[in-house]
């Protein structure tokens, strides 16, 4: 018996890279799928999905549906209101190329849905490649294996099979992160505006661009910095800086209205602050939050500001101080700040929380760096629990505004 685990390991070692990876992928999309059919078949009349629901109608459910109302009508040139005279909900919020794409793959099909589907799953699946890519010469080959296992099987994973804009913007952001590491900064030119209208996230990686300029003038002795690069860098910051403002500006032109993304984010976010929202002020989201989730779970509420405290200190010292997370290098962390220093300044914590932090996927390489075999089946059970509870609670259960995925 020994003897055959160890010629199926040798022989799992040899395989190539991408058939690997295509294997550990496609086990955890038929995961994903069955976990989808268990939910399916307890939603119930309550659920937004009803009791007859399918997978066809996740796929197409919550913010799928957006994407679907741009790839067919397009964004509004009248903000619609509510009955308060407030912004309301509309499709500015929802950028356009993953709808643009799923609705030209999708055109053979005669369905947005279909084509949809398909691009969340190819997406998942090169970014999974990309992900392996980036990982592999900082924790080693195995481990950046395992990271992919964890990435593609993890609590989130039902989004490879839905019709959001998140595995298209996470395999952008990984070949974006790895051109960045190798210094091919040309690439960046072309990966930059498309990032910039996948999904939000570019100031981020403008930021990012920022302080992997200044950490390469730092070390220029020990690493040489031509002055062509000092260029790109530049240049290439200023372009994810006004591609990161430019949909505030192109929605502005076609309503009248300059204010008119950020009303529309903010219609999002009056749902959980009692009162209403008066206007966008950074980092206000998260105290606000904090604040409230202290107060539904029965704690004073002067305890959320502390709490949220306690958790920056802590986020900013496993970025700084982890040996595990120090692994996968110095340009990971700094990234992995800036997306962290981004959603405190601009998001509200909510049910969407989890998916937001998709874009710190490549942390999973320090998840992955021990070499522990029970350690690391562990995270992936973990992982599989993980996200069948919450595609149970988003889909099977999902009926109101704090379930949205």
């Amino acid at each position: 018996m020994a003897h055959v685990a160890l010629t199926l390991s040798r022989r799992w070692a040899l395989t190539p890279v991408a058939l690997r990876i295509a294997v550990i992928y496609l086990l955890a999309r038929l995961v994903t799928t069955l976990f989808f059919v268990l939910a399916a078949s307890l939603s119930t009349s309550l659920s937004r999905f009803g009791a007859d629901a399918g997978i066809v109608d996740f796929v197409l459910g919550w913010d799928a549906q957006w994407y679907w109302l741009v790839a067919e009508n397009g964004y509004p040139s009248e903000l619609p209101l509510t009955d308060t005279g407030d912004v309301a909900e509309n499709a500015w919020a929802f950028m356009p190329v993953f709808a643009v794409v799923a609705k030209v793959v999708g055109l053979p099909f005669g369905s947005w849905g279909a084509g949809a589907l398909l691009v969340s799953v190819v997406a998942g699946y090169f970014a999974c490649l990309a992900l392996h890519r980036l990982l592999r010469d900082r924790i080693g080959g195995s481990a950046a294996i395992w990271a992919v296992a964890f990435f593609a099987a993890g609590p989130l994973a039902a989004l490879f099979q839905v019709g959001y804009a998140e595995t298209l913007f996470l395999l952008l952001l990984f070949l974006a992160l790895d051109a960045v590491a190798r210094h091919r900064y040309g690439w960046l030119y072309l990966l930059i505006p498309v990032m910039a209208f996948t999904r939000p996230g570019i100031l981020a990686f403008a930021l990012f661009l920022g302080l992997h300029g200044i950490l390469r003038w730092v070390r220029r002795r020990e690493e040489p910095l031509a002055t062509g690069e000092i260029v790109h860098i530049l240049a290439l910051g200023a372009l994810a800086t006004v591609a990161g403002f430019s949909w505030q500006l192109i929605a502005g032109f076609v309503t009248g209205d300059p204010g008119a993304y950020l009303a529309t984010e903010l219609a999002w976010r009056r749902h959980w602050v009692v009162g209403g929202v008066d206007g966008f002020i950074p980092f206000e989201g998260w105290i606000q939050a904090s604040q409230f989730w202290f107060g539904q779970w029965g704690l004073p509420m002067w305890g959320g500001p502390v709490a949220l405290i306690l958790l920056v200190i802590a986020a900013g010292l496993a970025l700084l101080r982890s040996p595990q997370v120090r692994a996968v290098g110095t340009d990971l962390r700094l990234w992995s700040a800036s997306y962290l220093l981004y959603l405190l300044a601009v998001f509200f914590p909510q049910s969407s929380t989890f998916r937001l932090l998709l874009p710190l996927s490549p942390l999973w390489g320090a998840v992955a760096v021990p070499r522990s075999r029970l350690w690391r089946i562990g995270v992936l059970a973990v992982g599989l629990v993980g996200q069948w509870l919450w595609i149970y609670h988003v889909y099977a259960l999902g009926n109101t505004f704090w379930q949205v995925p």
